[in-house]
């Protein structure tokens, strides 16, 4: 360290002190190193929180890719959509009871965090029999549900259902032409390809634990953008 440096004025005594700074005495290649460190440690930070983001958003939404025809008009093979898979995130209230000594519960009594399933609300879920692949169709049946299809169309509890995105009847029932009730946890599903769909026709209802999540947005192509519409369905 440099000893300060006095001035004295005309009386003799001390008038300015003039204090230099201390010298650095760290060498420059650990301040570089010490800086590499903190250039290090910044990176793995924003990595480590680009990780977290990344996980949190996944494990609310997926993108899914149709594939095939099955929900044309209204959806399209190769189209790109973005899922919600916690809007059905429920809880099995019975399936907690039977945990506690002497409760006997039998059944289920499902909590959901937002909403149950509504009709007409597009799902993407896990194939029930064979194959890999998650499906994609729109929900009918819901669960309490008398469902039987006849004379081309669907009908719910006696009543016949318009459903308005349908450019023509349904000419093949399958399971569907006796008439078939809802079980609790389960839906019943089909594909707006009415004609063209493998569905709850063929493979019966479809638990709601298979579901994946629901249909959100479609984003690609550009040119097909939107948030998928909720049905204005009437009864007759």
């Amino acid at each position: 360290m440099l000893k300060p440096v006095s001035s004295r004025s005309a009386s003799g005594h001390p008038d300015a002190v003039n204090v230099d700074e201390e010298v650095d005495a760290v060498p420059p290649q650990e301040r570089s190193g010490a800086t590499r460190k903190s250039l290090v440690w910044e990176l793995v930070e924003t990595l480590l929180l680009a990780l977290l983001i990344f996980v949190a958003v996944r494990s609310v939404v997926l993108n899914y890719r149709v594939d095939g025809s099955s929900m044309e008009p209204n959806l399209h093979d190769r189209e790109m959509l973005i899922v919600n898979r916690r809007e059905y995130f429920h809880i099995d209230l019975n399936a907690l009871a039977a945990w506690i000594p002497g409760v006997d519960v039998k059944g289920t009594r499902e909590w959901y965090l937002f909403r149950p399933p509504q009709r007409g609300d597009v799902v993407v879920f896990h194939p029930p029999v064979g194959g890999s692949e998650p499906f994609i169709k729109r929900i009918i049946g819901l669960p309490g549900d008398e469902v039987v299809i006849r004379d081309g169309a669907v009908y719910i509890n006696g009543k016949r259902l318009e459903e308005p995105y349908l450019k023509g009847p349904t000419l093949w029932g399958g399971l569907l032409e006796e008439p078939m009730v809802v079980q609790p946890g389960h839906v019943i599903v089909l594909g707006d390809n009415r004609n063209n769909s493998s569905d709850s026709r063929v493979f019966g209802q479809v638990s709601m634990d298979q579901i994946i999540g629901k249909a959100w947005i479609a984003y690609w192509p550009p040119g097909q953008m939107q948030v998928l519409p909720q049905p204005a369905y009437a009864f007759h």
